[in-house]
C-alpha cells in the first residue's frame, strides 16, 4: 500500500489489521521495513494492530524525495496516522536509531496523535557532526552489487538487511541513495534534542544496546529529565536491538504495552 504526502513523496507501508491497540514502527537510517518483521508477527500474536513503512528516501518509498529534514520524516508518521485513523488514545510508536528520533519529535511535536513511545538506541543528545562522513564512508565500502544475497548478509551481518536489497540481474543493490543518506543524518547532526525531549508527555520506554552507540550518560539523563519514563539495558544487543536480541526486545515491549 501507498501514501502520497502532501510534497509528493510515496510512502510505502503495511498495515496489518487486528482489533488490538496499534503499534507504528519506525526502521533507522539505511533501512526498511522488513527488518521490523519478527517483532511484528510477535506482536500481531498478542493481537495488536502493526502498521510499518519504508521512510522517504528508502525501501520501496519515493528514492529521491524532494525533503529529507527531520521535520518532512515527522509529518510522513504523522500523515500515515492520520490517513490509517490510528486512535491516539491506544496508539504506540516504535523507533529505532533514526526512526527512533523521528518517534521522539512527532511525541514533542503532535502529542495528541500517540499514547506511549519506545525509543531504541535512540535520545535527544546532538547526532555527531563526523557521523555523515562515516555514514557516507560506511555506505560507499559496499561492493556493490553483491553477488548473492548470502555475500550481502555476511557483509552486513544481518539477514534482514540483506533482505532489504534489490534482485538485479547483475546482483543484489541498495535501495537507498548514498547521498540522499549523507543528507538525511546531516540534517540531524550537531543539534541538540533535550526541549523535545523535556516537552514529550507520552509513557515512554527507552531502550539501550549494552553493546550499541547510545552514550550510556545520555540514557541516563533521560531519566533524570523524565523520572517517571522507564530505562531498559539489553545488554547482549549493539545499535540493532531488534535484530540481535529480537526475543529480549519483545519481552520488554510486551511488559510495557501491558502494564
Amino acid at each position: 500500500m501507498r501514501l502520497v504526502t502532501a510534497d509528493g513523496t510515496e510512502i510505502a507501508y503495511e498495515d496489518h489489521e487486528a482489533p488490538g491497540s496499534p503499534v507504528l514502527l519506525l526502521h533507522g537510517l539505511a533501512g526498511h521495513r522488513g527488518e521490523w518483521d519478527d517483532l511484528t508477527a510477535r506482536l500481531r500474536s498478542d493481537g495488536h494492530r502493526v502498521v510499518t513503512y519504508d521512510a522517504r528516501g528508502h525501501g520501496e518509498s519515493t528514492r529521491r524525495p524532494v525533503s529529507v529534514t527531520r521535520e518532512s520524516c515527522v509529518a510522513d508518521a504523522a500523515a500515515l496516522m492520520d490517513h490509517l485513523s490510528l486512535s491516539p488514545a491506544a496508539v504506540t510508536v516504535v523507533g529505532q536509531s533514526l526512526g527512533g528520533h523521528t518517534a521522539l519529535l512527532l511525541a514533542a511535536t503532535r502529542p495528541e496523535l500517540l499514547s506511549s513511545l519506545v525509543l531504541i538506541e535512540a535520545g535527544p543528545g546532538p547526532i555527531p557532526v563526523e557521523m555523515p562522513e562515516r555514514i557516507g564512508t560506511w555506505l560507499d565500502s559496499w561492493p556493490k552489487p553483491f553477488p548473492t544475497s548470502e555475500a550481502a548478509r555476511d557483509f552486513l551481518g544481518h539477514e534482514a538487511w540483506a533482505r532489504g536489497l534489490e534482485k538485479r540481474p547483475d546482483g543484489w543493490w541498495p535501495r537507498v541513495d548514498r547521498n540522499v543518506m549523507v543528507d538525511m543524518i546531516t540534517d540531524a547532526a550537531g543539534r541538540d534534542y533535550w526541549p523535545q525531549w523535556r516537552r514529550t508527555t507520552a509513557r515512554a520506554l527507552v531502550i539501550r544496546g549494552g553493546k550499541g552507540w547510545m552514550p550510556e550518560e545520555e540514557f541516563r539523563a533521560m531519566g533524570v529529565v523524565r523520572p517517571e519514563a522507564e530505562l531498559r539495558t539489553i545488554a547482549t544487543a549493539g545499535h540493532d536491538v531488534h535484530l540481535e536480541a529480537p526475543e529480549a526486545l519483545y519481552g520488554a515491549l510486551r511488559a510495557f504495552l501491558t502494564r
